[in-house]
């Protein structure tokens, strides 16, 4: 035993290092992803396993910005790299050189889930889009600044319509690209219009090349379909050929099948335009000509109907003058009329009528007063007997008759009747009244107590009912 060599932690460490990478210095590892981190300095860190086991890994920055799409938690992978070991904790890893789905069909089962949970939310209903402005004054694209794209949508604009084009330079494949072109989109929309060096664009074109699933997987980024859902502007997708379909097209207001479509949609042709309004203007002009040279015609026309104006107005004057002499005449006549039957009346009047009619009328008076007075009379005699009729019952009626049969009426010291001897307390005071006047009593006095009083006799009938309890 004393003949085996004595290795130290390090050395121990490196030699397995050394082993390690020597045995497996290039590997290809088919593997789901768990666990992904992206750290702040842009490293990516992983595991990858499968049914059994679990392997550490790690993307160095520079490799994690190559990669053609995002990679997810779940996610079917084929990662290339060499094996290393971490000595500072004891565990191997793998160093992932390039990373790429395992399969299309790997990418196209996460891009159909990622539609499904997009559409859940609503996101691709027809309702939220917007309509396209006519003649849009600014149009801002997000593209690559060195591609053909914005050269064949400029070319396509300036033959069409010129229009001030805006453009956001994004990268359109990479690892960064789906942010880029989101903040893109976000950064188009809080444009408020007042920099006249700057002015807020009216519609927005997102457009990229064609190419495989792989290099349009930054528009299927769930970053990227939210930032056109929320984008006030109008928004046409335009990424890839007529055939690639990418979730920005599902959210956007109007997909067009390549770039220089989505030019042709967003204006019209100028020529066209000039050619409609001088079509219009010139059948304007003949509408104008032809209303004016019927106009003409009919006043022509209705010039030859109209007689003179000077011997309508002779005419006019004749029949005045004829009015005027017949007022006149009519006017004489009415006032000789009016004084005939004037003086007529006037005749007639003598003071004899009045007199006679005012005697007439102070004998109807008289009578009508001697009428009254009679009347008067007889009505205050029958009150007279009624009131005292009324007077006799109400005596009749009155509880003193009843007191000065020898009756009492006993009240509290506050006045009220006292009908029962429930009402009656030792020691309290009461009073008790009777024909010709009351006193003060005390109820119980002495060892007395009080008692029912035995029932009276029955009334002859007409005699007035008690008032409280008579005793």
């Amino acid at each position: 035993m004393s003949n085996i060599h004595e290795f130290t932690v390090t050395e121990l460490s490196t030699a397995l290092k050394r082993t390690v990478e020597d045995q497996y210095g290039h590997v290809r590892v088919r593997a789901e992803i768990s666990g992904l981190k992206q750290a702040a300095s842009g490293h990516v860190y992983l595991a990858l396993k499968d049914e059994k086991s679990v392997l550490d890994g790690v993307m160095w920055r520079g490799s994690a910005q190559k990669l053609s799409f995002r990679p997810e938690d779940g996610l079917e992978v084929v990662c290339t790299g060499k094996l290393t070991t971490y000595p500072g904790r004891s565990k191997y890893q793998i160093v992932i050189d390039s990373m790429e789905p395992a399969g299309v069909g790997a990418l196209m089962a996460l891009l159909e889930e990622r539609k499904r949970k997009l559409a859940a939310e609503g996101l691709f209903a027809q309702e939220r889009k917007k309509p396209l402005p006519y003649l849009p004054k600014v149009i801002g694209v997000v593209t690559s600044p060195t591609g053909a794209v914005i050269r064949d949508i400029l070319h396509r604009l300036r033959d069409r319509f010129p229009t001030h084009v805006l453009l956001w330079p994004v990268l359109v494949q990479g690892e960064t690209a789906a942010e880029q072109v989101a903040a893109a989109i976000e950064g188009f929309n809080k444009i408020d219009g007042g920099d006249e060096l700057v002015p807020r664009p009216d519609l927005l074109i997102v457009a990229r090349g064609g190419g495989s699933l792989e290099d349009l997987w930054s528009f299927n980024e769930e970053v990227v379909v939210r930032a056109a859902a929320a984008s006030e502007i109008p928004l046409i997708s335009a990424v890839g050929h007529e055939t690639d379909t990418t979730l920005i097209d599902y959210v956007s207001d109007r997909r067009a099948p390549t770039p220089t479509a989505a030019a042709e949609m967003a204006v019209p042709v100028r020529s066209e335009l000039l050619a409609y309004v001088d079509d219009m203007d010139r059948r304007i002009r003949r509408g104008l000509s032809r209303s004016i040279t019927e106009k003409k015609e009919r006043l022509v026309g209705l010039s030859r109907g109209l007689r003179d104006p000077k011997s309508l107005i002779e005419e006019k004057i004749q029949h005045l003058d004829h009015l005027d002499s017949r007022l006149k005449s009519a006017m004489g006549s009415m006032v000789n009329l009016k004084t005939q039957r004037f003086q007529g009346t006037a005749a007639r009047l003598r003071p004899e009528i009045l007199t006679r009619g005012m005697a007439r009328d102070q004998e109807k008076l008289n009578n009508f007063e001697g009428r009254m007075s009679r009347a008067i009379t007889i009505r205050r005699e029958r009150a007279g007997d009624r009131l005292a009729a009324s007077g006799r019952m109400l005596e009749s009626l009155s509880f003193k008759r009843v007191l000065a049969r020898g009756y009492a009426i006993v009240k509290d010291e506050n006045g009220q009747v006292i009908s029962s001897v429930e009402q009656m307390k030792d020691g309290a005071s009461g009073i008790a009244e009777v024909k010709d006047g009351s006193r003060s009593i005390t109820f119980g006095e002495g060892d007395a107590k009080p008692k029912r009083v035995a029932p009276k006799p029955k009334k002859p009938e007409n005699t007035p009912p008690e008032q409280g309890s008579l005793l």
